[in-house]
Order: C-alpha cells, then structure tokens, then sequence
C-alpha cells in the first residue's frame, strides 16, 4: 500500500454542502484519537485548552492573514521555521493548525519535521514511538502513524525516531513525493510542517523548495537584526509567508508579510 492509499483509508472527509463549503466532518478509521489532559494543554499554552483572551485572538488573526495570502496563492503547505532555539515555532505551528482546523470548512495536518528537537507530541501530550522518520527509513504506512489529538479537523504526524542524515532524508525525492501526495489529498486541508531553526541547521533551507511557502518565527527582544538579515538571506529564493514576532511584551503575537 502506497502512502496516498494509506491516508484515504485513515481519513475520509464529509461535506454535506459541497458547493457551499459550509461545513466538513472527518471520520477516522485507522487514525488514532488522542484525548489530551486540559490541563497540560493549557499549561503547554495550547489555544485548545485556553478561554478567549489575547492568546487565542493573535492566533486567529495570524490564521486569517496566513490563509488569505495562501488562498490568493492556492497554497496549502507551510513550513514553519525560526532563527534560533527558543523563539517558540513548534508552538506556533500547533497553534496555527488548530487555529486552521476551527475554520468549519478546513482541515489542518500538522507535521513534526524538527528532527533535531520533537516537541509537538510533548505539547500534546502524546505517547507515540513512530512517525515520518519511519516512513522514510521503512515504508511504514502513514495511516499507521497518524494522531487526532482530541481536535476535531486536526491529524497529527509525529517526528518518530532520530535521524542523523535528517538533512539528506528530508531531501529526498521520497519526502518530495510525500508532501506532493498529502498536498492533493484534501483541497480544504493546510499542511504545516514544524522545522528545526534555519540557522542551526540546514534541514528547513534543504527542504523548504518542496513546499509553498515558509513561515519565520523570531523572538521578539531576543533576535538579533544580523541574524534577521542572514535567514532572509538565506530564504532569498523561497516564498515567505511572512514573519512572526513572538513573544511580545503585551503577549501577543505580531505577523508581518
């Protein structure tokens, strides 16, 4: 079974009003359904988990201007990277994919790409050994690997094992043929990949042509404008979303194209 076989057993999508996109159910059949401690969701800062405030509001707002330019673009997969350590892109990419799949006619596939350092399943509390590095060392099918954290409209794919050629894997025509199945699977699904930061590795720069476009996440009062200039440089001939400024001193998220 190939991995595009895979995904349409693990996932059918419904839409009762296809012309109108009203709305757009998910039945998982292979998929694992993870229920999530709240608690920890919320300690985690995972908007799932939080009251309406200014957390979930920055989210939504980055949701709404991500997808306006991506919709303009028929974009529909994102991959998420930062400067350095710490800026906080894995939470970003958790945040934006729920904030993605609240949208009734959107589904959202969030995909632990960060190698170097996987941390979506600690932000949502799953308990999972495999995920892409085993589809790209062994074949393992998708389905197999695959996690609704408690979300309605959001699969998780974990990162699996280490990879010490993460590089050279992410790379390869195999991840290429990946992203471009799971792209065409679904014309309502955004496909976020959480990379490792662009500065420390050359992961998210080796991978960032098989994806539309890419979004930067910078700490804001941390990031330095030498740093700045060199991942822009370094992006120079890739799409980029925009720039997310994190940790602001009002605690909101600031998004500019």
């Amino acid at each position: 079974m190939n991995s595009m076989q895979a995904l349409n057993e693990s996932e059918q999508q419904h839409n009762p009003i296809d012309a109108d996109r009203d709305s757009i159910s998910v039945a998982y059949s292979q998929t694992r359904v993870h229920k999530p401690n709240k608690s920890l969701l919320e300690k985690n800062r995972i908007i799932s988990a939080l009251p309406s405030g200014k957390w979930l509001e920055s989210y939504r707002m980055l949701r709404t201007r991500c997808l306006q330019s991506m919709d303009a673009m028929e974009w529909k997969t994102l991959a998420i990277t930062s400067t350095n350590n710490n800026s906080g892109n894995s939470l970003t990419a958790a945040n934006l994919a729920i904030s993605i799949a609240m949208e009734l006619d959107r589904t959202a596939l969030l995909v632990d790409a960060n190698f170097q350092n996987p941390t979506i399943n600690r932000l949502f509390d799953i308990q999972s050994d495999k995920g892409l590095s085993d589809y790209l060392l062994h074949d393992t099918d998708i389905s197999t690997m695959l996690i609704n954290p408690g979300i309605d409209r959001l699969v998780v794919l974990p990162a699996g094992k280490p990879l010490f050629n993460s590089t050279e894997m992410l790379h390869s025509p195999k991840m290429k043929r990946l992203v471009t199945e799971l792209r065409s699977r679904y014309p309502s699904r955004i496909i976020i990949f959480d990379m490792p930061p662009i500065l420390l590795h050359d992961d998210a720069l080796g991978f960032s042509p098989y994806v539309d476009c890419v979004l930067l996440v910078i700490e804001e009062g941390h990031t330095k404008t030498d740093e700045l200039k060199h991942a822009a440089e370094l992006l120079k001939d890739t799409s980029v979303l925009g720039t997310v400024f994190n940790k602001a001193t009002d605690n909101k998220i600031r998004f500019t194209n």
